[in-house]
């Protein structure tokens, strides 16, 4: 059987990356495949196939507009996929339209397979924003042709709803989550905490730079930083899921902070096992990164999140710790935010503790075993056109 995955993967995001190797082992459990069956589409081919032992083709072939990009895509691509048995498009937050590429990117792959009669599934994907005709357009076409559509969040359900997807869609969570390794040990209370850091606002990353939102949003998390540093004893680590661009954001805030001796940053591109081990070694992790949360969740390390996207909140309230998730306003307009929340977590740590524990065995255990129907169902439907 081959089988092909689509989707953000080799851009240096660990949080994509985990959930590419979650998807790699899942397929491996699954099917009882190598890896030489497996066939990724990557903005990196070299560093995938290096790194995965997959074989591995370009996502897409840059031209000088994006019609001719995606024109010529198609025209490589296509007898990629059709040589497949199954495509899956996902995971992540693809489905959207916020930047330009995505819908039309991801539609195209759609496209090859369903005119190549390869069936594809839409997996565990986040959805959001969706505000223009045509990536309404290319999204509704995608789901409607898809084997099944599933998606990380109740909230990604309910706006594929609203834009006119009628496929039956399936919320299974982020399949990261697949990457369950629950640590055995933990303090006494939390003294040791690890923090990661989303550029907001950074013309190097963001799609609009703004100096002045920049310099709020690296001043209010200085601020905030100090305060609990000050409040709660603890010593603070910052790392980078998105490397390097959060390292720079990080070492922006640390210049801003009066206890930056308190402090210190990971340099380094933590891989997806890597970053697991790296969190559980964590008393708390502090995330503006989704998947950092994720991850933390993975390995059953209590989290506070800080939402710079609804992502972050919905995740957040899929797993029921809602009180636990401030906002980018809230770090802004309140120097002490993080403080009182990190110390309701300090006074509760035992059943903070007890309660990570039994939530991420549920919610871990949840996507695996969603995902996995779905893989096989799609597979089944569609025996006649699987290769054994």
């Amino acid at each position: 059987m081959k089988i092909g995955i689509v989707g953000n993967y080799g851009n240096d995001n660990n949080g994509d990356e985990a959930i590419l190797f979650s998807i790699i082992l899942q397929l491996e459990r699954t099917f009882n495949i190598s890896r030489e069956d497996i066939s990724v589409f990557s903005n990196n081919p070299g560093q995938t196939s290096a790194r995965y032992g997959v074989h591995s083709y370009p996502l897409y072939y840059k031209s000088n507009n994006i019609y001719r990009t995606f024109y010529h895509t198609f025209q490589k691509n296509k007898k990629r996929v059709a040589r497949l048995d199954l495509l899956i498009i996902g995971g992540g937050g693809i489905l959207m339209d916020f930047y330009r590429r995505e819908a039309h990117l991801y539609g195209s792959y759609a496209m090859m397979a369903k005119l190549s009669k390869v069936p594809f599934i839409i997996y565990g994907c986040g959805a959001g924003p969706i505000n223009t005709v045509i990536g309404r357009f290319l999204i509704r076409r995608m789901c409607r042709h898809a084997s099944n559509v599933s998606v990380r969040d109740p909230e990604s359900k309910k706006l594929l709803n609203d834009i006119g997807v009628k496929k039956e869609i399936h919320v299974i969570g982020d399949p990261a989550l697949a990457l369950y390794q629950p640590r055995e040990e933990y303090n006494e209370s939390p003294k040791e905490v690890a923090v990661s850091c989303v550029p907001m606002y950074n013309k190097n990353y963001w799609p609009y730079g703004d100096v002045d939102k920049y310099e709020e949003y690296v001043s209010g998390m200085a601020r905030n930083l100090d305060r609990l540093i000050e409040k709660e004893d603890v010593n603070i680590t910052f790392f980078a899921t998105k490397y390097p661009q959060d390292v720079c954001v990080t070492k922006d805030i640390q210049e801003k902070m009066r206890h930056r001796e308190r402090t210190k940053i990971i340099d380094e591109n933590l891989q997806p096992q890597k970053l697991l081990e790296f969190e559980s070694r964590f008393d708390t992790i502090i995330g503006t990164r989704l998947h950092s949360l994720i991850v933390a969740t993975c390995s059953a390390t209590p989290i506070v999140g800080i939402a710079y996207h609804p992502k972050v909140a919905n995740f957040m309230k899929l797993i029921g710790v809602e009180d636990r998730c401030l906002t980018i306003g809230d770090i802004q307009e309140d120097e002490m935010a993080l403080a009182r929340t990190f110390s309701h977590l300090r006074k509760n740590w035992k059943d903070i503790v007890h309660d990570t524990k039994s939530i991420a065995q549920k919610v871990c255990e949840e996507a695996t075993n969603k995902g996995r129907e779905l893989l096989m169902k799609a597979v089944e439907e569609n025996g006649k056109s699987i290769r054994d």
